[in-house]
């Protein structure tokens, strides 16, 4: 990578001081704070001041599962691993590491790591991140049931697919035909706070214009995640739009994504023949 492009440490420099100066503001509220309920106890520590580069890739290599939690606490993800040291696909969760790759983080690692850490700690880091993770695979999931359902109610087939208008890319969540003219795009939305509708809302509103400027003929419908049942004509209200064909809900459940989808296509045109029959 270019020498005037930042590197990971670069970030890390930048707001080394000011995350000093929380840590020890953190420190502090919490002995003022939760003052009757501190103890000193015996705990196992791992201090990493007295290891050298090679106890660590050794480490490493013998047990990759360490790998995560090492990284969430020098706040490193695997996009820097890529970027700083060129090791691509690289699963933080689980690693296939070489002994030149483990040898290559180490160094890499060693001056972020604390010079000593509770072992308790950093097993409860790792299971913050593995929970997320996990979150987010089930949100992904839902994604896919929708495509499922598409292609299972609609007449035409459904993948994710892009398109360029003024130079500038956007992305269809799931688009049909698979290749060619664009002639339904569908934007799929999952809306999880109030303070999210306005900006993700605008977002579907732009994307629709783009699409109908670049394909007139296209139809526009979109799937959105909203659990906040009351306020949806909320949603509905701000996604008018000669832009929009349809907008509708579904939830985590496989009966809500298949009515809604059904809906979405029955709005769209778009049904089996057995389904409009149906």
């Amino acid at each position: 990578m270019s020498k005037d492009f930042e590197k990971h440490r670069d970030y890390l420099n930048w707001v080394e001081e000011d995350a000093k100066l929380r840590k020890n503001n953190v420190e502090n509220s919490l002995r003022e704070v939760f003052a009757g309920f501190i103890k000193v106890m015996e705990v196992e520590v791992i201090v990493f001041s007295n290891m050298s580069v090679f106890d660590l890739a050794k480490s490493l290599f013998d047990k990759p599962i360490i790998l995560k939690p090492l990284l969430a606490c020098c706040n490193i993800a695997g996009r820097a691993i890529e970027r700083d040291l060129g090791i691509k696909n690289l699963n933080t969760y689980e690693p296939n590491l070489t002994e030149d790759m483990a040898k290559v983080i180490a160094g890499y690692i060693k001056p972020f790591l604390p010079q000593y850490l509770e072992l308790n700690a950093l097993s409860n880091i790792d299971r913050i991140y593995f929970i997320d993770k996990e979150i987010r695979k089930s949100k992904g999931r839902w994604e896919k049931q929708i495509l499922k359902a598409l292609n299972t109610y609609g007449s035409g087939k459904y993948k994710k697919r892009k398109f360029i208008f003024e130079g500038e890319q956007f992305e269809l969540d799931l688009a049909s035909p698979m290749e060619g003219v664009i002639q339904i795009g569908i934007d799929v939305k999952r809306i999880e706070a109030r303070r999210d509708i306005h900006k993700r809302c605008d977002e579907i509103v732009n994307k629709a214009a783009k699409l109908k400027v670049l394909f007139p003929q296209a139809k526009f419908g979109v799937v959105i995640y909203y659990p906040f049942i009351e306020e949806q004509v909320n949603i509905q209200n701000r996604l008018r739009s000669n832009n929009i064909d349809s907008v509708v809900f579904a939830s985590a459940s496989k009966e809500s994504v298949n009515n809604a989808i059904r809906l979405l296509l029955s709005s769209l045109k778009e049904h089996k023949e057995n389904e409009r029959q149906n």
